[in-house]
């Protein structure tokens, strides 16, 4: 359950397994997790804390399932009855619920290696920049063809009880030029997908900006934008 390696197309980390011993070869692969892995609790917990124990706690604003359900990673689960494998968004079921068996744990994590025009976006929104809780985390792997959406999955922590993807903004893209139009397009759909509380972190109405800002921000960081669009008055 300790370590981390790469197996074929995917990368295998152990559920007991801190941050500080995955981050390396994992940010190779996805190196959007660096920045946000660099905010993660501090530097103490990042040597103690798992990957396993950030996932089973199941909290919904937790920093690394968001990533994770964008990049269909499979949590390979073990118990009584041997070991199963299920899609890391299918695990949550409710607030702090999961879809642990009596005497099951979690045994590893399965994240998929890039794909050609693949890019991950990572995001994370919180009071203080250093070691704090989420108020929103958005996390957006985007396949991208000759300016086209092939393909996305958009997953958000803070935004419901559980982090989830955000299934009809995805839609909303899918098949479209990635360029501002469509982007703030999708983004009035995520009203349709989520309906976030108010709490001592942040508003509904706050998170539900905030969620569509960070889609329009990994449009305006992405390389497959030309640079023409972008100008210093438009978007300073």
């Amino acid at each position: 359950m300790k370590g981390c390696a790469l197996e074929g197309d995917e990368l295998v980390i152990g559920a007991a397994t801190t941050y500080q011993a995955f981050r390396e070869t994992l940010c190779e692969l996805w190196p959007a997790f660096d920045a946000m892995l660099e905010r993660l609790g501090s530097l103490q917990i990042r040597n103690r804390g798992t990957l396993g124990g950030n996932i089973a706690n199941a909290s919904p604003i937790g920093d690394m399932p968001p990533p994770l359900i964008a990049l269909n990673t499979i949590l390979v689960l073990d118990g009584p009855d041997g070991q199963r494998s299920m899609p890391i968004e299918d695990f949550f079921l409710g607030y702090k619920e999961t879809a642990l068996k009596s005497g099951e744990f979690l045994h590893s994590v399965r994240i998929p290696a890039p794909k050609t025009n693949e890019t991950l976006h990572i995001y994370k929104i919180s009071k203080r920049l250093d070691d704090d809780i989420s108020a929103v985390l958005g996390a957006f792997r985007l396949t991208i063809t000759d300016g086209v959406i092939s393909d996305c999955r958009l997953a958000f922590g803070g935004m419901a009880a559980t982090p989830a993807r955000a299934l009809q903004t995805e839609n909303a893209l899918k098949g479209q030029l990635w360029n501002e139009n469509n982007v703030a397009a999708a983004i009035n759909v995520l009203g349709s997908d989520f309906s976030p509380l108010s709490d001592v972190r942040a508003s509904a109405s706050y998170r539900l900006q905030v969620a569509g800002n960070l889609l329009r921000r990994a449009w305006l960081s992405s390389d497959s934008l030309p640079r023409e669009q972008l100008t210093v008055t438009d978007y300073a």
